[in-house]
């Protein structure tokens, strides 16, 4: 699918809970992303935090992974297809190396903040 046209309401963001806590591991999905280029950056930054959530100090990188397989949240690009941002290529270097502050910053990119509908405001959840 084009990056030029969204699907109706935007393009969609599935977050997965990966400790098997929410019925089908499915937590939430995020609509409104404008651009597939938006929702892949949403999807990247979104398992990179959570992955930094997952990290502790003094783990290995192996200790790291097997944390976030075990307590993490994953995220996909809905319908995107060969399109979508997928975990899987770039987890080897996000449990090599801690992310920076942009690089977990999820939040500026959440279309819902836009919304005056969802009761998410600029400030809320940044850290």
């Amino acid at each position: 699918m084009s990056d030029l046209f969204a699907p109706d309401g935007g393009w969609r963001v599935r977050i997965m809970d990966l400790s098997g806590g929410a019925q089908d591991n499915i937590t939430e999905e995020i609509g409104g992303f404008d651009t597939l280029m938006h929702a892949n950056e949403f999807a990247r930054r979104y398992v990179r935090d959570s992955i930094e959530h997952c990290r502790v100090a003094g783990m290995s990188t192996k200790d790291v992974l097997e944390a976030w397989f075990a307590f993490g949240e994953d995220a996909v690009v809905l319908d995107a297809a060969e399109g979508g941002w997928k975990s899987a290529t770039e987890l080897g270097d996000f449990v090599d190396r801690r992310a920076s502050q942009e690089e977990r910053d999820w939040r500026s990119l959440d279309p819902r903040r836009d919304d005056p509908d969802t009761g998410l405001d600029a400030e809320e959840g940044d850290e």
